[in-house]
C-alpha cells in the first residue's frame, strides 16, 4: 500500500494564512511586522530564495526590505547595516542569506544579529536556547519538518526517530526538537558503519544530507514517517531529494515529496518567526 503524502503546500497555505491574520491584528495597533533580507554576491540560487521569501512576506501582509549588494562588499560594511537594522524598530526579523563570498565570515555576521531579531535560529544563543529547551526562534527548516510531523497526527512520544545528517542548521537542531518531542533519537552521518541498521528500526526516519537515494525502501521500517529534507536533482535535471521516493513510498506510512514537502514550509516558519518576534515586541 502506498505511503500517505504529506503535503507541505497545503500545510504551508494553512499556515500562512494564520500568519497573515496575526499580522493584520498587530498592523491595526500600529506594529505592521517587518523583515530585512540581505543577500550579497549574484548567486543564482540564492537569488532564488530571497524573492520567494520576499514575495511570501508579502503576500502575509508583512513588511520586506530587501537589500542586494555587490560581492566586494566588505565585512565591516555588513556588520555595520546589520547594526543599523538592529537598532530600527520597524524591522522585527533579520535575515542574511547564505553562502556569504568568502572574505566574510558567516559566524561574525550571524552573530551580530541582535538575539530578538534572529529569525533564521541560527546563533549561538538560539542554538543554546534549543538545547536547553528555552523559549526562542527555533532554525526554519527543522521547525517546520516537526509541523509536518505533526500534520499526521502521530504522536511522537516513545517512538524512535533516525536523523540523516548532523549540519548545524538543519541535523542537530533536528534531533533536539524530537527529543523536546519525547522521541527517542539517533544521529547517523557520513561516518556511521550502517545506516540502516538504524533505520530500519526507526519509527520516524528525516533525511537531510544532501546526497539523492541516501534512503533506500530496504533501510525503511514498514509503515514509518519519511521526512525528506534533500534539494537534489536526477539524471533527468529534475529536483529530487535524498530518498529514493518511487520505492520509499511503497514501504513508508507518510512521506514528503520533493518538492512539495519541506521545502514550502521553510519559507513559511520564517514568517511565524518573524510574526512571533514583531507580536513579542509589540509587547514590551
Amino acid at each position: 500500500m502506498a505511503a500517505q503524502l504529506i503535503d507541505g503546500i497545503a500545510l504551508s497555505k494553512h499556515m500562512r494564512a494564520d500568519v497573515a491574520a496575526r499580522a493584520a491584528a498587530l498592523s491595526a495597533r500600529g506594529h505592521t511586522p517587518g523583515l530585512a533580507v540581505i543577500l550579497v554576491g549574484v548567486d543564482p540560487a540564492s537569488q532564488v530564495y530571497v524573492r520567494n521569501k520576499v514575495k511570501a512576506c508579502k503576500d502575509s501582509g508583512l513588511h520586506s526590505v530587501f537589500e542586494q549588494y555587490d560581492a566586494s562588499l566588505s565585512e565591516a560594511e555588513l556588520l555595520a547595516r546589520i547594526d543599523a537594522l538592529n537598532r530600527d524598530p520597524a524591522i522585527h526579523g533579520i535575515l542574511v542569506q547564505m553562502p556569504l563570498p568568502k572574505h566574510i565570515n558567516p559566524h561574525r555576521v550571524i552573530e551580530a544579529i541582535a538575539t530578538s531579531k534572529d529569525v533564521d535560529g541560527y546563533s549561538t544563543l538560539s542554538a543554546g536556547e534549543l538545547m536547553t529547551g528555552l523559549p526562542g526562534f527555533r532554525p526554519c527548516t527543522p521547525y517546520g519538518c516537526m509541523k509536518l510531523i505533526e500534520s499526521t497526527g502521530i504522536a511522537l512520544r516513545g517512538k524512535h526517530a533516525v536523523v540523516i545528517g548532523r549540519s548545524n542548521t538543519v541535523g542537530k537542531p533536528m534531533a533536539l526538537l524530537l527529543l523536546q518531542a519525547n522521541a527517542s533519537v539517533t544521529i547517523c552521518h557520513s561516518q556511521t558503519a550502517d545506516i540502516g541498521h538504524h533505520t530500519r528500526q526507526a519509527d520516524v526516519v528525516v533525511a537531510a544530507v544532501g546526497r539523492r537515494n541516501t534512503l533506500t525502501a530496504d533501510m525503511v521500517k514498514p509503515g514509518a514517517t519519511v521526512i525528506d529534507v534533500g534539494i537534489n536533482r536526477n539524471d533527468e535535471g529534475k529536483l529530487c531529494g535524498d530518498v529514493d521516493f518511487a520505492a520509499v513510498s511503497q514501504i513508508a506510512g507518510h512521506i514528503t515529496p520533493v518538492p512539495g514537502g519541506v521545502g514550502p514550509m521553510t519559507i513559511t516558519m520564517l514568517l511565524v518567526n518573524t510574526i512571533e518576534a514583531a507580536e513579542r515586541a509589540a509587547s514590551r
